[in-house]
């Protein structure tokens, strides 16, 4: 195709571009302290008037590209008021129509949807950095290397194999996003233990709970710290012992079964979420530059709903009777806790929870909650509560495993860790934060932990929202489970059991009967195995494509009429300059 010879080009229009190329230098001059740059991909409509003023062939030379390049991109700074301070320079072409656009002082995606609403635009891309797939060198990550923790490492965290299926695929996710400071997680626990190396610059604020509802006896026995809520959401420890339980000074409901040493469980569900990472020193946390707002509402034998449910609503920002106004509002809330019962609206408790989650789903706030641990039994309270998303507890392998609770409110599945072996170390926890101290806490302690369970599946799902929300703030609840059940990994169907021994079953619908390995169906254990990195890439905001309009009576076929008349009067205008005596004839 012969193209159109320089000197067809009106002088008007070479005016534009010479005077585009000032006004860009100017701004450049005028925003050379900005720290911000965005640079987009443009591509240009085959039919837009800047695109047919002056194509562009790979006969043209460098310094004539350049010149029409820049000519379309000042015209459509012009057009999308981006002239003055922000004026967009041109970069590289990626062909006839498509190329590089920068601007200072707006974020790549601002100025991506700026310029998409253009009428000449086709489609705009935010150019992003690219860098090597992010692995972090915090020791116990990887498999064989740690010291202190399993052999297999943090399994699942890493991208999944043949032999280990239900890892998470966290790297992948890394890659676009490793969490932001301003999206909260609320980890409604024991508490925390702030001190610990990997969790001590990831808190904002938080609450202690426990025995808000009440300041009698038992209530301050359970809360085990001297006191009842205040600001301080340090875990004391929870530890129980026979002579408590012997004694009723835990109440009658605290059994035998409850003796145990100091759980440090709120330690361990927040180093999952959000551990600092990529620091030479423990874990990795699945959101490590988000950040944690600590809620104990758990003490020794556990904690009371109305504890519990006050605290849903202050760590959302809600008003909390005789407390502070909450200045760190999460937009996660993470409930690795429960216990039997329904969350039907003919149940008083569950009518509690049904509120509070439905007055939190409005103020997009996203619930987080743990199926249960009752080996195939229904799912408990909060986790079969509407609006939460609800995790049950996979095997390595990808089966269900043994201890977790099954059911149809339940959302999707993440790891919960399993031991394989009957003696030994166990090959497949989930290794996490803790403290070593048996009872009261040791202080500044380095101590990883590792155990199973539905409680540490749940973090995994939590960390993985605030990725998401790090990358789309504006997402709904509902907006993030469709993208977390619209990018789940099927289930396995074979790959359980112990060789030699009859393979598990598919799972069934929960019953009086409890229910330990077993395939995983989409009416059972949630719509599939989480898979943080296309969750995170199904709404990374990457491609902006503008909405095509109708043109209106009086339009030109190439663009609106308001903007066509633009471009027609900076010619005119260019013509004038160019020609002063033209005007006066």
């Amino acid at each position: 195709m012969r193209l159109s010879s320089p000197s067809s080009f009106s002088v008007g229009a070479a005016l534009l571009g010479l005077l585009g190329v000032l006004s860009v230098a100017q701004a450049q001059t005028q925003d050379v302290a900005a720290e911000t740059e965005a640079r987009v991909i443009v591509r240009f409509k085959p039919a837009a008037q800047s695109v047919l003023a002056k194509p562009l062939s790979m006969r043209r030379g460098d310094t004539e590209t350049r010149s029409i390049v820049q000519q379309r991109t000042h015209s459509l700074a012009l057009r999308s008021g981006l002239a003055g301070g922000k004026g967009l320079q041109s970069g590289l072409s990626l062909d006839a129509r498509t190329h590089v656009v920068k601007a200072r002082g707006i974020d790549s995606l601002t100025l991506a949807k700026r310029l998409a609403a253009d009428p000449e635009v086709e489609l705009v891309a935010v150019d992003q950095l690219r860098k090597r797939a992010l692995v972090p060198n915090d020791p116990l990550y990887p498999a064989g290397a740690a010291t202190q923790g399993p052999a297999a490492g943090q399994w699942y965290l890493r991208a999944p194999t043949s032999e280990v299926v239900s890892s998470i695929n966290a790297p992948a996710a890394w890659d676009r996003s490793t969490g932001s400071s301003s999206v909260i997680v609320a980890v409604l626990d024991t508490g925390i233990r702030k001190d610990h190396p990997d969790l001590a610059g990831q808190i904002v604020g938080g609450y202690d709970m426990v025995a808000y509802s009440s300041s009698s006896s038992l209530a301050l026995a359970i809360a085990n710290d001297g006191n009842g809520a205040d600001a301080d959401a340090s875990d004391p420890g929870d530890w129980v012992t026979q002579a408590e339980v012997d004694a009723r000074t835990l109440g009658s409901q605290c059994t035998s079964d409850d003796v145990a040493n100091s759980s440090w469980h709120g330690t361990r569900v927040a180093g999952l979420i959000a551990a600092a990472s990529n620091n030479g020193l423990g874990m990795a946390g699945v959101a490590w530059n988000s950040k944690i707002l600590p809620m104990r509402v758990l003490g020794k034998c556990g904690g009371y709903d109305s504890d519990i449910i006050a605290a849903m609503r202050w760590a959302a920002g809600l008003s909390v009777p005789g407390l502070p106004a909450n200045p760190n509002a999460a937009r996660v809330l993470n409930l690795s806790l429960g216990g039997s019962g329904s969350c039907a609206a003919t149940s008083s408790t569950g009518v509690l929870y049904r509120e509070t989650i439905s007055e939190l789903t409005s103020m997009n706030v996203v619930v987080v909650a743990a199926a249960g641990n009752s080996a195939g039994l229904a799912v408990g309270v909060p986790g079969n509560c509407p609006n939460v998303i609800s995790v049950t507890g996979l095997r390595h392998v990808g089966s269900k495993v043994g201890f977790s609770s099954i059911g149809p409110e339940v959302t999707l599945s993440a790891p919960g860790g399993n031991c394989v072996n009957l003696s030994g170390p166990c090959l497949y926890p989930i290794v996490s934060t803790g403290n070593s101290g048996t009872q009261g806490p040791r202080l500044a302690d380095d101590h990883y932990t590792s155990g199973v369970g539905t409680s540490f599946s749940t973090p995994l799902v939590a960390g993985t929202v605030a990725l998401m929300l790090a990358q789309q703030p504006s997402l709904t609840p509902a907006q993030v489970r469709s993208a977390l059940v619209s990018t789940v990994r099927p289930f396995v169907t074979t790959g359980g059991g112990v060789a030699g021994e009859t393979p598990p079953e598919a799972c069934k619908a929960p019953t009086a009967t409890e229910q330990l390995e077993c395939y995983c169906t989409t009416s059972t254990c949630g719509a599939g195995m989480l898979d943080a990195a296309a969750a995170v890439a199904a709404v990374s905001p990457v491609v902006v494509t503008p909405t095509p309009t109708t043109p209106s009576a009086g339009d030109s076929g190439g663009g609106g009429g308001a903007m066509s008349a633009l471009w027609l009067l900076a010619l005119g205008l260019a013509a004038a300059l160019l020609h002063p005596g033209a005007a006066r004839r």
